[in-house]
Formats: structure tokens, C-alpha cells, sequence
């Protein structure tokens, strides 16, 4: 029970690693608010976490909205009286390359992937700073790290996230809030599943693993649950990547 007695807001919690986020801070005792534009799906799984005998709230939330962070953030605290954790799970993911891309596309990435981390860190710091403190988690990318063929923007705005968590750290550290990114490699989900459709696309992916395999959403979460929860309370401004080696090569 490790996160026993702590709220946990998280955005993009209706389904991949947001969901799997969700369940398994449940799980592990936390009370979970979870944003989405998805209603239906992110009722399921607020759902599905009460029937298993935790609690959670699901808001429906477009996360590249301030107002929208705003009304979350009053959620959370009317139903749970606190807010200790933040995850910013929330993405959208485009392969396109540079040239190919338009700007609304860059705009969308940014607004969707990184404008969303700022809005929701900025609506929960002064909740955590009347709580004593908190943990915040960007999850980024390895796109952020190394360039590839496709994409661009996507890559861009998850590099953000890795800018915008060192100096959340920074300014924050006084205020007792800690603020760690996630580096996640590739991972199951319904986002890249067009890239895994064929098998050409899935062994070109699973080609640049060492482990050999991409991830499940699952392991994604147990990194996600030990920057979230005290057991990493000297960790600040860390980036953490968990891609089966792909950025070791």
C-alpha cells in the first residue's frame, strides 16, 4: 500500500498507460481522479476501480484547457479534500515527418503533450503546497532523446516535458514538491497500434529493443508508482527511462 492515504490526479486516464497509472495506484490505496476527454471510457475505468474496491472520480477534461484543470483540480479537492500526486499521462501521437506536417499538427502536439503538463502542474501546486508537498510526473518520451525517421513534433513537445520537469523541481523543491520525468520506450497501447499493424512495422519496432520486446502498459505504471510514492523522496528533476535499452545503444 504505498501510496496509502495520498490523492492522485491523473490526466490521459482512460486508457493505455494512463489507465494502467490509474488501476495500479488504486491498487497500491490511493485515491485516483482521473481526467479524459473520453468520457465513456474513462467512466469504465474509474468504474472498474470501484468495483475492485478502490476509489476513484473520473472528470471529463479536455487537459489543454485552464479552465478545464481548474474545474478538476476544485473536483479533487471537493470530493477528496487534498491532491498529493500529479500525473501528466495525457498524449497524442502523430508520425509524420517534419516536412509533412502541418502547423496545426505541431499545434495540436503541443497543446495535447506539453501545454497540458504546464496548466495541470501550475492548478495543483498551491494544493500541494498546503499539503506539505508532493510528487509531480511528466511522462515524456524516448523520442525526446533520439531523432528517427518519422515524427518530429511529437518528439518536440515530449522533449518539452523533460525542460518543464527540471525546473518545476528547481522552483519547487522549497515548497516540498518533487518533480520527475518518466521516459517511456514503446509501448502496447491502442496509440502506436498503426505502427504495429503489419509485421514489418512491429519487427522494425521491436528491432531496436534490446530486450526484444516493446513494453506493457503495466511496467510503465510501476516506474510511474516509485516517483509518485515516497520511496522516492531524495529523487527531484530525474528523468527516468524505462525502454528495454533501446537509448543504451
Amino acid at each position: 500500500m504505498r501510496l496509502l492515504g495520498k490523492v492522485a490526479v491523473i490526466s490521459g486516464g482512460a486508457g493505455g498507460i494512463g489507465a494502467a497509472q490509474a488501476k495500479l495506484f488504486a491498487a497500491e490505496r490511493a485515491r485516483v481522479v482521473l481526467l479524459d476527454v473520453d468520457g465513456g471510457s474513462g467512466g469504465a475505468v474509474a468504474s472498474e476501480i470501484a468495483a475492485a474496491g478502490g476509489s476513484a472520480l473520473f472528470v471529463a477534461a479536455d487537459v489543454s484547457a485552464e479552465s478545464d484543470w481548474d474545474a478538476a483540480v476544485r473536483a479533487a479537492i471537493d470530493r477528496f479534500g487534498a491532491i498529493d500526486v500529479l500525473v501528466n499521462s495525457a498524449g497524442v501521437y502523430q508520425t509524420r515527418t517534419l516536412e509533412e506536417a502541418d502547423a496545426d499538427e505541431w499545434e495540436r502536439m503541443m497543446a495535447v503533450n506539453a501545454r497540458s503538463a504546464y496548466l495541470g502542474t501550475r492548478a495543483v501546486v498551491p494544493a500541494m503546497r498546503g499539503r506539505g508537498g508532493g510528487s509531480i510526473v511528466n511522462v515524456s518520451s524516448t523520442t525526446a532523446l533520439v531523432g528517427s525517421g518519422r515524427g518530429g513534433a511529437y518528439g518536440a513537445s515530449k522533449a518539452a516535458l523533460l525542460s518543464l520537469t527540471t525546473h518545476t523541481a528547481i522552483q519547487h523543491a522549497a515548497d516540498g514538491i518533487r518533480a520527475n520525468a518518466l521516459v517511456p520506450g514503446p509501448v502496447e497501447t491502442a496509440m502506436i497500434a498503426a505502427n504495429l499493424a503489419s509485421e514489418e512495422g512491429r519487427a522494425m519496432s521491436v528491432a531496436r529493443i534490446p530486450l526484444g520486446r516493446l513494453a506493457d502498459p503495466s511496467e510503465i505504471a510501476y516506474a510511474t508508482l516509485y516517483l509518485a510514492s515516497d520511496a522516492s523522496s531524495y529523487v527531484t528533476g530525474a528523468h527516468l527511462v524505462v525502454d528495454g535499452g533501446l537509448t543504451a545503444r
